[in-house]
């Protein structure tokens, strides 16, 4: 495989001597300096191009006694090139690196690259480094040995070593998927995060493995396949972090198999997964989350307390004064707002002194769901229409359906899905 090796080339031509032989590249890319645009003084370009002695073995030396890099380094004309750029810019050094990058790539597509840091000013490494860690197939390398100081290392115990960088480009290349999940877009971070090659740590692969899946099993929740997210969950029971172990419980309560236990969990998580909805400014399948929520409250309450399916109503159960139309079947039905009024005339308690209070204001708040493109409209759920019915469901809908939920044991609301994600 052909062999790249691109360096920054600065002050000292030793670590780019040490790096050229050490590693025998094919081809080599200099990323030098031009002369000073200030004072004109010439800049490290001299060490590849100068003609004749045109470098001082030592620094304290009166006059040069080396020719340049690649006469040192045996290099043929074609088997280097330059790249110029600025000192201290690192804007521009970084996108005079890019552009090196990019054209070493077209030309060589198949060949290995390293990117040796060690040499020019702290702007050159710091440009040259990010430009790489920016591509997967590209390794970074320092030249480094034997220190006395802070200032360079004993001459003759130099050696090229592979910087570790292995952690840096696995927090680089997961941060966007760590950022969806503060959107609750966890199937954009599965997505995301299944076109990355797994690092070769086995406990960075772990954590990336443990990110991937809990990400899918989150993304799952918020599409209603409970049981896929708590199995999913349930892998990693021993290992979760602290701040997800509340939803492992919530998950195991919403596939309950008794359902007077499992619906007004379900219903609470439909109020949570319309708030999502919301949160990322999808305001029409919020409102529609929100009327089945309504709808699905009603449904509940009338089986719970008293046995009565909306779905195949006995005649006997319709009140005098409902006027309920049967299908096709002969099968009496409830909609939304009969639901309600049967809630209002057939049971006691939080749910029915909530609907001879609200009734006229439910009507009014499910009117947006109406209007929207989703049900029976053609303009768009606006945001303060949103607001406005999350406030009504906060003040007066939420604690009445908590206050039902308590028969059944839950106590509380439970907790969001979480927006971020602490590897």
């Amino acid at each position: 495989m052909t062999q790249i090796l691109i360096c920054t080339v600065g002050g000292s031509h030793q670590p780019i001597v040490t790096a050229i032989n050490d590693l025998r590249p094919d081809f080599v890319l200099f990323i030098c300096t031009d002369k000073d645009p200030a004072t004109g003084r010439p800049g490290s370009v001299v060490q590849i191009t100068g003609s004749g002695n045109c470098i001082k073995a030592e620094p304290k030396d009166d006059k040069p006694s080396l020719p340049n890099i690649p006469a040192q380094t045996g290099l043929t004309p074609e088997q280097y090139d330059l790249c110029t750029t600025l000192s201290d810019d690192l804007d521009q050094i970084y996108a005079d690196c890019n552009r090196a990058l990019d054209g070493l790539v077209r030309r060589f597509p198949n060949a290995s690259i390293m990117a040796d840091y060690t040499g020019g000013t702290k702007s050159m490494s710091a440009g040259l480094v990010m430009a790489a860690m920016e591509r997967q197939d590209i390794q970074l390398q320092l030249v480094t040995g034997s220190r006395a100081d802070l200032i360079k290392v004993h001459d003759g115990s130099q050696y090229a070593a592979l910087a570790n960088i292995e952690h840096i480009r696995f927090e680089r290349q997961i941060s966007p998927y760590r950022q969806a999940w503060s959107r609750f877009a966890y199937g954009e971070a599965e997505a995301g995060l299944k076109d990355i090659k797994a690092p070769g740590s086995a406990q960075l692969r772990s954590r990336f493995t443990r990110f991937r899946d809990l990400s899918r099993a989150f993304a799952e929740w918020d599409n209603f396949n409970h049981q896929t997210a708590l199995d999913l969950l349930q892998n990693y029971a021993p290992g979760l972090p602290n701040e997800l172990r509340a939803y492992l419980s919530i998950a195991m309560r919403l596939r309950d198999q008794r359902p007077e236990k499992r619906e007004p969990a379900q219903l609470l998580d439909l109020y949570l997964n319309a708030r999502r909805r919301a949160a990322q400014g999808r305001y029409d399948d919020a409102v529609a989350r929100v009327y089945r929520l309504i709808e699905w409250t009603a449904q509940w309450l009338l089986k719970s307390h008293c046995g009565i399916d909306t779905s195949n109503i006995a005649k006997a159960e319709i009140p005098a004064g409902m006027e309920l139309t049967a299908n096709r079947e002969g099968i009496y039905q409830a909609g939304l707002f009969q639901a309600w009024q049967l809630v209002k005339v057939k049971t006691q308690g939080a749910a029915a002194e909530f609907i001879k209070a609200e009734e006229k204001n439910l009507l009014n708040q499910i009117k947006s769901r109406n209007q929207s493109i989703l049900a029976h409209g053609f303009e768009p759920v606006q945001q303060s229409h949103w607001l406005q019915l999350a406030d009504w469901l906060e003040r007066l809908f939420l604690p009445m359906l908590l206050i039902e939920s308590r028969r059944v044991g839950i106590k509380d609301m439970p907790p969001q899905l979480p927006q971020s994600y602490d590897l």
